[in-house]
C-alpha cells in the first residue's frame, strides 16, 4: 500500500508541473475562461471527454451496471450522439458565434434576461454536480484504502482546488490531455484484465447471458424490478432525452468556445466522439465481471451503496503490483478535469457575465488584465470550498443513492432549465421571451410533481418526474408559438445577428492569432513522455511475467501517444 501512496504523491506532483508550465500562457480573461480561442482539435477535444467523464463514471454508473447490466448505458448513446451532432454543426456554430462564455451565447441568442437567469442557475447547479463527482471519487479511494468517505472528500477538494486556481481554461486542457492518456491506456488495461480473468470473451458472454436469461441483464426491466421502476423502457427513454439536454444546449457550448475557429470545434466533437464510443466498450467490462466473481466481496463494502465499489474490487483482483495506484491517480484524474472543467467554466460566467457587466452598470473603470485574472483565482476558491461542502452534506445523507442523486437533479432543476437552449437551436425564430415560457412551463410541472408527493406521500420515480416536466415545457412552447410575431425590431435584429454569425466561418490569423499549434503538442507530449517513463519504472517492484507484460503495454501506451504529439510538434516549425 505504500508503493500506491507514492504513486499518487508522483501524480500530484506531476499535476503542480503541468500548471505551472501552462501558467504562463494566462494573459488575460480570455485565456483564462477559453484558452484564448486557440485550442487545436486533439486538446480541445481530449479536453471535452475527461469534462465529460469522472469518478462518478465508474462508482454510480458502474453501480448501475453492477446491479443492471447494460440498460445505464443509454446515457453514454446519448453522449456519442450528441457529439456526432457537434462535429456535423454544433460546434462550429458555438465557436463561430465568438462568445467568451456559454452565457454570452445565450444573451446573443435570447437576450439580457435569460442570459441572467442561466447564469444564476448554473452557478448553483455545476457546483452541485462537481459535488457530486468528488463525492463519487471519495467513495472509490475510500474502499481502496479503507479510510472515512468525508475525510477523503476534504483531501482529494483541497487538492483538486489548490490545482484549479493555477492555470485557467489553458491548464484545464492541458492537464485534460495528460490525465486523458494515463485514464484511458489504464482502462483498457483494466478491460482486458477482467477479460482474462473471467476466462475469455466467451466465458464472459456466458457469464453475461445467464444473467441476461433470468432477467438481471435484460436491457428493459419489467416494472418493479428495480427501486423507483429504473431500467424499465419510460426510464430508458427518459434518460436517453435527459442526457442529451445536457449535451446540446446552448449552455453546454463552452467546451466548444476554446477551439481556434470551427473546423477545430467540429474535429474535437468528432474526434471525443471516437474516444466516448470506445471507452463505453471497456469502461463497463470491470463491472460486471465483479458482478459475475466477486459479488459477495462488493456487497460486503462498508459503505451507504455497496455496489459502487465495483470497479475498485476488481481492480484490486486484477491490476499489477504497484499500478493499483495508478487506476486510483486516473480516477482522481477523470473527477479533478470535470471540477477543473466546472470551476473554470463557472468562473468564466460569474466574471464576465455577472461581476463585470455589474461594475460597468455602477460605472465603474474596465479592470485591468491582471486583475481580472486574480479576480478568476478568487472566484474559483470560492466556489471549491462551496463544492467541498455540498459534497460532505452529501455523503452525510442517505436518501438517495449516487446514482439517483444526479438523476434527480436533472429531472426536477436541470431540464426545465436547459430545455429552452436547446429548443432555440432548432427552433430559429424564436423570440426572447420563449425562453421564459418554457422554463416556466417546465418549472410548473417540476413543483407540481414535488408538491404531489409531499401531499400524497406517494414518491415519483425519476423518469416520470422527468417526462411530465419535459411535457410541461413542450406544451408552453406550442401555445407559444402563434404569439412569436409579437417581438420588438431588437430582438428580430438581435436574433438576425445571432444566425448571421453563428454561418460566418473564423478568419482565425485576423480575429485571433498568435497560434500555439506547435507549443500545445509539444509541451503536453514532452509531460507525457516523462509520465511514460515514470511508469515504466514499474517494472522495478517485483512482479510475475504476466504482470510485467502489462506494464510494459501501459507504459508502451502512453510513450507512443506522447512521442505522436512531440513528433506533431516538431512539424510546427517556429510555433
Amino acid at each position: 500500500m505504500h508503493l500506491e501512496y507514492i504513486t499518487l504523491g508522483a501524480y500530484f506532483v506531476l499535476l503542480i508541473v503541468i500548471g505551472a508550465v501552462f501558467a504562463r500562457f494566462n494573459n488575460n480573461l480570455s485565456d483564462f475562461v477559453r484558452g484564448g480561442a486557440r485550442g487545436t482539435w486533439w486538446m480541445v477535444g481530449t479536453s471535452m471527454l475527461m469534462a465529460g467523464i469522472s469518478a462518478f463514471t465508474f462508482t454510480g454508473n458502474g453501480s448501475a451496471i453492477f446491479e443492471a447490466g447494460p440498460s445505464a448505458l443509454i446515457i453514454y448513446v446519448a453522449n456519442i450522439l450528441g457529439f456526432a451532432l457537434g462535429g456535423l454543426f454544433l460546434g462550429r456554430w458555438w465557436r463561430q458565434s465568438r462568445a467568451y462564455t456559454s452565457g454570452d451565447l445565450v444573451r446573443e441568442r435570447f437576450g439580457v434576461g435569460p442570459e441572467k437567469t442561466w447564469v444564476l442557475s448554473s452557478t448553483l447547479l455545476n457546483p452541485l454536480n462537481a459535488a457530486i463527482q468528488l463525492w463519487a471519487l471519495a467513495v472509490f479511494v475510500s474502499a481502496v484504502f479503507g479510510l472515512p468517505v468525508m475525510w477523503m472528500i476534504v483531501i482529494i477538494g483541497v487538492i483538486t482546488l489548490a490545482y484549479s486556481t493555477t492555470g485557467g481554461m489553458w491548464g484545464v486542457m492541458a492537464t485534460d490531455v495528460v490525465q486523458g492518456v494515463i485514464l484511458y491506456g489504464m482502462t483498457l488495461l483494466m478491460g482486458v484484465l477482467c477479460i482474462m480473468e473471467v476466462g475469455g470473451v466467451g466465458s464472459f458472454i456466458n457469464h453475461f447471458q445467464a444473467l441476461a436469461d433470468e432477467g438481471t441483464y435484460a436491457m428493459i426491466k419489467p416494472d418493479g424490478a428495480y427501486p423507483g421502476n429504473r431500467y424499465t423502457g419510460l426510464w430508458f427513454v427518459m434518460a436517453f432525452v435527459m442526457q442529451m439536454i445536457s449535451q446540446i444546449h446552448l449552455g453546454a457550448s463552452n467546451k466548444y468556445l476554446a477551439a481556434k475557429d470551427g473546423r477545430e470545434a467540429s474535429r474535437a466533437s468528432w474526434f471525443c466522439m471516437v474516444l466516448m464510443a470506445v471507452g463505453v466498450i471497456v469502461w463497463f467490462i470491470p463491472p460486471m465481471v465483479a458482478r459475475f466473481l466477486y459479488a459477495e466481496e462488493v456487497m460486503a463494502a462498508t459503505v451507504a451503496d455497496p455496489a459502487t465499489t465495483a470497479y475498485a474490487v476488481a481492480a484490486a483482483h486484477v491490476l499489477p503490483a504497484g499500478l493499483l495506484g495508478v487506476m486510483i491517480a486516473a480516477m482522481f484524474s477523470a473527477t479533478m478535469s470535470s471540477m477543473d472543467w466546472g470551476l473554470n467554466t463557472t468562473t468564466g460566467v460569474v466574471v464576465t457575465n455577472l461581476i463585470l457587466p455589474w461594475r460597468k452598470w455602477r460605472g465603474k473603470a474596465d479592470l485591468a488584465d491582471v486583475k481580472q485574472l486574480r479576480l478568476c483565482r478568487t472566484i474559483t476558491v470560492l466556489l471549491g470550498f462551496f463544492i467541498i461542502a455540498m459534497a460532505v452534506g452529501l455523503s452525510q445523507q442517505d436518501r438517495f443513492a449516487m446514482f439517483d442523486s444526479y438523476m434527480i437533479i436533472a429531472s426536477v432543476v436541470t431540464v426545465p432549465v436547459t430545455l429552452p437552449l436547446v429548443a432555440g437551436i432548432f427552433v430559429r425564430k424564436m423570440p426572447g421571451w420563449y425562453y421564459f415560457v418554457m422554463l416556466g412551463g417546465g418549472m410548473a410541472m417540476s413543483i407540481w410533481t414535488l408538491v404531489n408527493e409531499k401531499l400524497t406521500g406517494e414518491a415519483w420515480s425519476l423518469q416520470e418526474r422527468s417526462f411530465v416536466v419535459v411535457l410541461g415545457a413542450m406544451i408552453a412552447l406550442l401555445v407559444a408559438l402563434p404569439f412569436r410575431q409579437r417581438r420588438s425590431a431588437a430582438d428580430r435584429e438581435r436574433e438576425t445577428a445571432f444566425w448571421e454569425r453563428t454561418a460566418t466561418p473564423i478568419d482565425f490569423e485576423k480575429e485571433v492569432g498568435g497560434s500555439l499549434d506547435g507549443a500545445q503538442a509539444r509541451i503536453t507530449g514532452n509531460l507525457i513522455l516523462v509520465t511514460g517513463g515514470l511508469l515504466m519504472a514499474f517494472l522495478l517492484v517485483p512482479n510475475s511475467a504476466g504482470a510485467r507484460i502489462a506494464i510494459v503495454c501501459l507504459g508502451g501506451f502512453v510513450l507512443a501517444c506522447g512521442g505522436l504529439l512531440r513528433w506533431a510538434g516538431g512539424r510546427h516549425a517556429g510555433a
